[in-house]
């Protein structure tokens, strides 16, 4: 599948060196993923599916007030404990069986340890993540990034939404092609990454939006295609929000 309308490689690769830069100088560091220990990270990185970042920090924060960021603790809580805590973060009962899931499986196959999970090769650990159920790609590459600092890119909408208007991947481009893109592209670096992710994320939500993008502010503006946006892709279900972006 082409990719990318500024191919060959090297083009791209500087196009995208150009936006971090930019978007760095701009909004400054992130500093994501504001979290105090993996744990923390990992559920905030399930608890945000489908929902806003604040629904989901408020989750966490029940959770820290009941005593199951920790992890011997969470692993004898009951389900409906559990439910009861996650409830702000909505879905909550499919949410909690996605967090027992990763708990029975993070038992059977790891010991119990985060440790010994983000000690396995690292494509390894994605493929063993992404056969549990309620875990998707974006989750799972959110949890081995900011958990377990591997460099997976997490392509999110805000990123497919960002790279298909200014022409780099197609409209249509599915996750798994822009991570493909992006990692062909750019140093396989977990800090960068973080970083980059976490400021297109900002873009997505203050400037490229869904339906109202605002472009004539948007620190991207100079790097679109003929400097100006068009509408192209904003009603194309490839550049919806399925995933909040978080946090």
């Amino acid at each position: 599948m082409e990719l990318a309308a500024v191919e060959p490689g090297v083009e791209a690769a500087e196009t995208l060196r150009a936006y971090y830069v930019t978007l760095h100088q701009r909004l400054g560091p992130q500093g994501w993923w504001p979290a105090r220990t993996r744990l923390e990270v990992i559920l905030g990185a399930i608890l945000t599916q489908n929902t806003a970042w604040t629904s989901a920090a408020l989750a966490l924060r029940r959770l820290r007030k009941a005593g199951l960021l920790n992890l011997a603790r969470l692993q004898r809580a009951s389900r409906s404990e559990l439910e009861e805590c996650i409830r702000p973060a909505g879905f909550y009962r499919q949410k909690a069986l996605t967090i027992r899931n990763f708990l029975d499986w993070l038992r059977r196959a790891c010991g119990g340890s985060l440790a010994t999970l983000f000690a396995a090769p690292a494509e390894e650990a994605r493929r063993q993540l992404l056969k549990l159920r309620g875990l998707g790609p974006e989750t799972v590459d959110s949890i081995l990034l900011y958990a377990g600092r591997r460099a997976f890119f997490v392509a999110d909408a805000y990123t497919r939404r960002i790279l298909a208007r200014h022409g780099l991947v197609p409209a249509k481009a599915g996750y798994s092609a822009v991570q493909e893109f992006l990692h062909r592209h750019l140093p396989a670096d977990q800090v960068l990454f973080n970083e980059y992710h976490a400021l297109l994320v900002e873009v997505g939500k203050h400037f490229c939006g869904r339906q109202k993008p605002d472009c004539e502010v948007c620190p991207l503006k100079a790097f679109l295609p003929d400097h100006s946006f068009r509408g192209a892709g904003l009603h194309d279900p490839a550049v919806s929000v399925a995933h909040s972006g978080a946090p």
